[in-house]
């Protein structure tokens, strides 16, 4: 069984682990601690078997949600951790009125891409040489709720 669960403290080490496992390019610590205090920033973690076995960081920023960061533990890969961890964060802000989320993936990451496409992402634009390796990014969104006139 899967949990979300908001960050706390004490999930820094584990979250810092699957981190460095995940990206080529990790974040530091010191970015996870501004995004602890920053007023825009959630972060979320899926608990499996007693263990954080993925997490999620996003923003909510003038009526849109912004996922920045998204990973899983190789060893709870392919259970339905980032699935739960975009479903829980998509619920969420479609209960508090949000009206379009945005990310940006490695173009080769496909298995991400077919993920967000799953939920009904599609892309919108692209930013050539975005990544440190020199890698594209793809540019996607999902509007939450259609705007009232």
């Amino acid at each position: 069984m899967l949990t979300i669960r908001p960050f706390c403290r004490d999930d820094l080490p584990r979250i810092l682990t699957i981190e460095r496992q995940c990206h080529a390019y990790p974040w530091s610590e010191e970015i996870f601690r501004d995004e602890m205090t920053s007023a825009h920033s959630r972060l979320w973690v899926c608990v499996a078997e007693e263990e954080i076995a993925g997490f999620l960081c996003w923003w909510t920023i003038c009526g849109e949600v912004e996922i920045q960061n998204v990973a899983t533990a190789l060893r709870y890969r392919r259970h339905g951790v980032g699935r739960c961890l975009l479903a829980a964060v998509l619920a969420t802000a479609r209960a508090e009125g949000i009206s379009r989320a945005l990310l940006e993936v490695r173009v080769g990451n496909l298995g991400a891409i077919h993920l967000y496409r799953a939920f009904g992402f599609t892309d919108c634009g692209s930013r050539r040489c975005y990544y440190p390796d020199g890698e594209d990014a793809l540019l996607m969104e999902l509007r939450l709720a259609s705007s009232v006139s």
